[in-house]
């Protein structure tokens, strides 16, 4: 600040008094010391000048299973735009679905005094945070609970999504339906598990074990049980596929494949509904997802202290052909 001070003529005060931006400075002034700062090729301490101030870091921290897969960037995109609208900054980071790397990421944005935290978690184990959380940072999980802890949590209806899909395919007079799903330990699978089962249930046909495949999606495992699902003397006729990796995976896998079955994907994905045929899909607002999530943290933020809250979004089916395939 000297130095800016004495190469634009002006006092110590001044100098404070743009940077902080602070009335009764001439317009001539202000200029002058800005100039001086560019010239000079200094930057405000933002974390020093909030200390100081005894004010937020500006920052809320995101941690998500991974930014380079597409429901999660638009995802990020969607608490970047109401991040925004408060004057915030977006920290993200990826867990590769890792409850250590999860509990890492959330602890160093805590240590960098972020105003809040949004996670989707990777593990079960959540009372880390407890501790925050009594020093004021709020918390909010998204798209999936947290696993030992009460906190503020967004959720989309996988139950009910995943019974609708099954009601679907049985009026299409599909019987044998199976269901590939990512693995369960994630609550996300595992709910659209439950309600591959329910489905079953309330349209009249039999759970069959066999027709069902839950593990990590990989172009192999994937490739794996589809030529066991759909191979073979009684193959299914339709498939859920549990995600939109899944479905991806899938896909490649049945391209030259003989006999394709009816299918419906929970999540929708890109170019879904230019294939041949279009992709029926289970969709739900990735955007509504982050933006409800960012509300209620900033909520918080604001000073809110009303019991923890539980949101649970709608999904809708999109029939575009794959999943109206007759039998």
């Amino acid at each position: 600040m000297s130095d800016v001070a004495r190469l634009a003529g002006v006092s110590i005060k001044t100098v404070s008094r743009v940077v902080n931006d602070e009335p009764a400075v001439h317009p001539d002034t202000a200029e002058r010391v800005v100039a001086a700062i560019e010239q000079l090729g200094f930057r405000r301490n933002l974390g020093a000048r909030n200390l100081r101030r005894g004010s937020t870091t500006g920052t809320i921290g995101l941690v998500v299973e991974d930014v380079g897969n597409p429901f999660y960037s638009e995802l990020n995109r969607a608490v970047e735009r109401i991040a925004t609208s408060f004057g915030r900054h977006v920290l993200t980071g990826s867990s590769g679905e890792n409850s250590d790397r999860e509990r890492e990421l959330s602890l160093e944005f805590c240590a960098r005094r972020v105003d809040g935290l949004l996670i989707v978690p990777a593990g079960l184990q959540h009372g880390y945070l407890v501790p925050e959380m009594r020093a004021g940072t709020p918390v909010v999980f998204l798209d999936r609970p947290a696993g030992d802890i009460v906190a503020d949590t967004v959720l989309v209806d996988n139950l009910g999504g995943t019974i609708e899909a099954v009601g679907h395919l049985v009026r299409h007079g599909h019987r044998r339906i199976a269901f590939l799903g990512d693995s369960p330990d994630i609550f996300t699978a595992a709910e659209r598990l439950r309600g591959f089962r329910e489905g079953c249930v309330r349209n009249g046909i039999s759970y069959d074990e066999s027709l069902v495949a839950m593990q990590t999606p990989t172009p192999e495992t994937v490739g794996h049980a589809v030529r066991k699902l759909i191979g073979g003397p009684n193959p299914a006729t339709a498939v859920i596929a549990g995600n939109n990796r899944v479905a991806v995976h899938l896909l490649r896998a049945l391209a030259h494949a003989e006999r394709r079955p009816a299918l419906v994907s929970f999540d929708d994905f890109e170019l879904a509904d230019l294939l041949d045929p279009p992709v029926t899909v289970i969709a739900h607002d990735v955007s509504a997802l982050g933006h409800a999530a960012a509300e209620l943290l900033f909520a918080r933020i604001q000073g809110d202290q009303s019991a923890p809250r539980k949101v649970v979004l709608p999904v809708h089916l999109v029939a575009r052909g794959s999943g109206e395939a007759a039998l």
